[in-house]
C-alpha cells in the first residue's frame, strides 16, 4: 500500500521511485506518493513513515512494482554499480545494464521520467570508487534513445527520448527542478572551488 508523504508541499499528483535509496529517498518532481528501492532489508534502517520501501537486488532482480506504474524514477549515484554483463548459472551471459534498463521503462507511465546522475568519463569520480564497474560516457544514453535504440541488439525493448544530457554536479540532478540560474550557479562554484562537474544527469522519457 502506497503512503503519501506528509512532509511534502505543493506536491503535484503520482508516483516517484528512487532507486538505491537506501533511508532516505530523493523525490525530485514533488510528487505525492514517494517509493524507494534499495538492496538493504528494510531491518537495516529505521522505518519511516513517508514512503513505501521495496527490497531488490537489481542486478539479477526486476523492480518490484506493476507496469506502468510511476510517473517518474531517479537513480543517484546508482547505475555505474550495475555490471554490464557477467555468466548465469546457466553459462549464458547476463546483460544487467541492459535488463535494468528495460525494467525502468517497463515501471514507468507513457511519458513518465527517469532522471539520474552519475560520475562519468573521463572523470576521476567514475573510477576512484572500487565498486564502479559500469562506467557512463557523454553518448552512453543513446543506447536507450530513438526509434530504434542501438541496445535493441543486446535485447532493449524499451524505448526513450531524450529531454536533456548534460554535465552537472549531483545536487543539481537531485534538484533538477530549479532555476537555470541557481543551477548555473552550482556549477561554476564547483568550477572554481571544488572537483569541477563530474556528473552526467540524464532525464529521458519513456515512449510507449
Amino acid at each position: 500500500m502506497s503512503k503519501k508523504n506528509p512532509l511534502l508541499k505543493n506536491c503535484q499528483l503520482g508516483k516517484h521511485i528512487d532507486l538505491g535509496c537506501g533511508s532516505k529517498p530523493r523525490n525530485p518532481y514533488s510528487f505525492s506518493e514517494l517509493y524507494g528501492c534499495d538492496i538493504r532489508s528494510p531491518l537495516d534502517f529505521k522505518a519511516h513513515a513517508d514512503f513505501t520501501y521495496a527490497q531488490a537486488n537489481l542486478t539479477i532482480e526486476k523492480i518490484p512494482f506493476p507496469d506502468n506504474f510511476f510517473n517518474s524514477l531517479s537513480a543517484y549515484d546508482f547505475i555505474e554499480h550495475i555490471p554490464r554483463q557477467f555468466p548465469g548459472a546457466d553459462g549464458k551471459i547476463i546483460l544487467p545494464f541492459i535488463n535494468l534498463m528495460d525494467e525502468i521503462h517497463r515501471v514507468l507511465i507513457p511519458g513518465g521520467i527517469f532522471v539520474a546522475a552519475t560520475p562519468a568519463f573521463p572523470k576521476a569520480a567514475a573510477f576512484q570508487d572500487p565498486t564502479h564497474v559500469n562506467i557512463i560516457t557523454k553518448n552512453t544514453h543513446e543506447y536507450f534513445v530513438g526509434d530504434i535504440p542501438k541496445a535493441f541488439i543486446y535485447g532493449f525493448k524499451g524505448r526513450f527520448s531524450k529531454k536533456q544530457v548534460k554535465w552537472g554536479v549531483p545536487k543539481n540532478g537531485h534538484q533538477i527542478t530549479e532555476p537555470s540560474w541557481r543551477q548555473s550557479y552550482r556549477n561554476l562554484e564547483h568550477l572554481l572551488f571544488k572537483s569541477g562537474r563530474t556528473h552526467l544527469i540524464w532525464e529521458l522519457i519513456a515512449e510507449k
